[in-house]
């Protein structure tokens, strides 16, 4: 508490006291009455400070929604306080709720702007907060967001009377932000120079050597990384020893492990357990074949984790289903002439841990191939047609909504796809070699789900299936630490989950190969481990280039490698990590029931139209005058969607232009119902009520438009484009709305 009294602190003091006493005790039910007296005794910015205290302690004994309630509850009450709102967003950031802390955060800004201006300091804190936090889903916001730090911390200085750079430590902290925006946005050189600036003048800085490190990490210059990370054990021994035992540098002795257990147990907003280290003292014991204590360490840490985690095995079950249901082999024969003939994208696919970035690693030493890593390529599509569909009010997700997909609309997306690999090909080359490379790889390994989705973009491009005893696989998730385990990753901390997710693979890659013969290589991991130049030979036929003996010195590349096997492809084919299941074998009875679980899937009801793109046909019609020929299409698509809110829109268009107007008027009503959100269908159903001599309710729209559109149904604030006479042809923006990165955040 700046600026208290000392009878002030002694008061809190002893607030804190009677708290952790009521912790202690778990009798939350006292806290919550005391807090709740409290809040009329005490002035706002004490019983706020009071109130974040206390959900920090709540967070520290694992208690995360109790402290979220809490913090929610005081929002309410102080909407004007950004410390409330910033500490909501931490917290809502440790479950992996991204969008959101990003919002809060936003919220947060907004406040202070309004009650300080954008000189206040805490405006450049938040903006850097919000790159932070924004950095690995969306390198574009992040950027962004530096950038209006930047701006917030020379207007603060302005308005201070403080000369260019002599406030040092935020001046530090933006630098800091610009080096991990670059190397995290594929610019390793520029990053290395800021951070290596950055330690000229500070040379213990931990946020500059753990990136730098990192940084070093993923260029492959591991001797490098291990001198950084040595240098930031000496300024911090947990984060130090942590990143040293990520590139295998393990403690000589058992007094640190104990000693650096001890540590792990430190409360933090995360709980009551550091998970990270716990899964790095996990493998410093299995490096002594201390087996069952590296277990007991790795168990402990994944059943931590998963109190934050909102993963749903029965959801993915039921979404695999669905995968395989909407991607019929007749799928194929009706769109034989969908998607782009392009050779140019390859993708490698497989469970995460299977070898996925080996392979990428090989092939991409070939002088034809580069290789890209995890672009998020098809994640990015279908994201986009979710977005599609909720403008549209379709009601409709993916991969339901395939049907729907014309050859126009699947071209224009494959298009715009291709011409972003052609440039990430362009753009990590610094000379005309760039030119020679056919072939550019994608290795998420999760786009085992989605080639039914590729076979329709892209029918000639090449796809790697990479397999490995499920066991292994199993256990090299179970031990490993997965920064990005809110995104798709949640499966691999319990074994149970990972069983099914090993079946669920097994049976949809049964289904590609069924729907697509032959198309689809299979190579093995310990293949790739006993026979490398048989294994290699093979990828590069499928692939179609010839042999260069050169890919086998795949761990020599000089390109950044940004997955979590970072630190193995870096060392030459090693056999250590085959049957590492065997040492555990004593604890893997859930991963083998569930593995062998029979899967019976629900009965799958959707929606298949006979036709795609009946919407886009109606527009096109329209936009032509042919009334009765958009109303056919409109009322074809309405008689298998009734809910469709576009349909229903542009059929009530045809209706005004017709002259009937009670008609016409009566379905934009319940298109907007269904958009709340679209300003422009509102103020089309406001000149509409002026035709048909409704000036009251025409009034009210005109007032309503007036004013910020409401959220969608995510929360998110939303302004869809027209769907309306100006309004651009369906199959364009489709294309343009699939691909690229994800806005969503932003």
């Amino acid at each position: 508490m700046s600026g208290a009294t000392p009878a002030q602190l002694q008061e809190h003091q002893l607030h804190d006291r009677q708290l952790d006493e009521w912790l202690e005790s778990d009798e939350l039910a006292a806290a919550d009455a005391w807090l709740e007296r409290k809040r009329s005794e005490l002035e706002p910015d004490h019983w706020c400070a009071l109130l974040i205290d206390w959900s920090r302690r709540l967070t520290f004994t694992d208690r995360h929604a109790q402290a979220e309630e809490w913090l929610r509850t005081a929002v309410r009450q102080y909407p004007d306080k950004p410390e409330l709102l910033g500490q909501l967003a931490e917290l809502v950031q440790v479950q992996g709720r991204t969008r959101e802390a990003i919002a809060l955060l936003r919220r947060a800004i907004e406040v202070v702007d309004q009650v300080a201006g954008e000189t206040d300091t805490r405006c450049f804190a938040l903006w850097l907060r919000l790159s932070t936090i924004a950095l690995p889903a969306n390198p574009t916001l992040a950027g962004a967001a530096v950038e209006r730090a930047r701006d917030a911390l020379t207007r603060s200085m302005q308005a201070r009377g403080v000369h260019e750079g002599a406030d040092g430590e935020q001046t530090l902290q933006l630098e800091l932000a610009l080096a991990d925006y670059e190397a995290r946005n594929n610019q390793p050189r520029v990053a290395e120079v800021r951070y290596r600036k950055i330690l000229e003048q500070h040379p213990q800085r931990l946020g500059a050597l753990q990136g730098l490190g990192q940084l070093m990490l993923q260029l492959g210059r591991i001797d490098e990384a291990i001198a950084l990370f040595e240098r930031l054990k000496t300024a911090d021994s947990g984060r130090g020893y942590g990143a040293l035992m990520r590139v295998r540098q393990f403690p000589d002795d058992e007094d640190t492990l104990h000693r650096l257990e001890r540590a792990a147990r430190t409360p933090g907003v995360e709980g009551s357990v550091r998970t990270g280290l716990l899964f790095q003292l996990a493998a410093a014991w299995e490096n002594r074949e201390r087996y069952d204590q590296a277990w007991a360490l790795a168990d402990e840490a994944n059943t931590a984790a998963r109190r934050l985690l909102s993963y749903d095995a029965d959801e993915h079950r039921k979404r695999c289903a669905r995968i395989r249901h909407a991607f019929p082999e007749a799928l194929y024969q009706q769109r034989a002439d969908s998607g782009v003939t392009s050779t140019l994208p390859v993708f490698v696919v497989g469970m995460p841990r299977s070898g996925t970035t080996l392979v990428e690693q090989i092939i991409a030493g070939h002088s034809a191939i580069h290789g890209a890593g995890e672009l998020g390529t098809i994640p990015q599509i279908i994201a986009g047609l979710e977005r599609w569909e909720r403008r549209t009010g379709s009601g409709r997700h993916y991969p339901d909504c395939v049907d729907d997909l014309d050859p126009t609309v699947l071209r224009g997306i494959a298009e715009r796809t291709l011409q972003d690999l052609k440039a990430i090909a362009s753009d990590a080359s610094d000379t005309s070699e760039a030119s020679d490379v056919r072939h550019v790889v994608d290795k998420l390994p999760h786009n085992f789900e989605h080639i039914g989705l590729i076979r329709l973009l892209f029918p000639n491009a090449k796809i790697i299936s990479v397999r490995r005893d499920p066991r292994d696989i199993a256990i090299s998730n179970y031990l490993m630490d997965y920064a990005a385990k809110h995104s798709g990753m949640g499966f691999a901390y319990d074994l149970d989950w990972i069983g099914e997710q090993l079946a669920d693979h097994n049976l949809l890659m049964q289904h590609w190969h069924s729907v697509c013969p032959g198309e689809i290589l299979e190579i093995n991991y310990e293949d790739l481990i006993d026979k490398p130049e048989l294994s290699a030979r093979r990828l590069l036929t499928h692939i179609g280039v010839a042999w260069e003996p050169e890919v086998l010195d795949f761990h020599d590349l000089e390109r950044s490698v940004k997955t979590a096997s970072v630190w193995q492809v870096r060392q030459p084919l090693y056999a250590s990590s085959k049957s590492r299941w065997q040492r555990y074998s004593n604890h893997l009875q859930p991963l083998i029931a569930a593995t062998n679980r029979r899967i019976r899937s629900q009965p799958i009801e959707m929606i298949t139209l006979p036709e795609p793109g009946w919407l886009n046909t109606g527009v096109d019609l329209f936009r032509r005058d042919d009334l009765d020929g958009a109303e056919y299409r409109f009322k074809q698509l309405l008689q298998h969607v009734p809910e469709h809110a576009a349909a229903l829109y542009m059929l009530g268009l045809v209706y005004l232009q017709k002259g009937s107007l009670a008609a016409g008027v009566k379905l934009l009503e319940d298109a907007l119902q269904r958009c709340p959100w679209n300003r422009h269908w509102r103020a089309d159903l406001a000149q509409a009520y002026k035709l048909a001599g409704r000036l009251d309710d025409a009034r009210a729209l005109d007032v309503e438009n007036a004013v910020a559109p409401p959220t969608d149904t995510t929360g998110q604030r939303s302004n869809p484009e027209p769907l309306s006479l100006d309004y651009l042809y369906f199959s364009e923006e489709l294309a343009c709305a699939s691909s690229g990165p994800s806005p969503a955040a932003g």
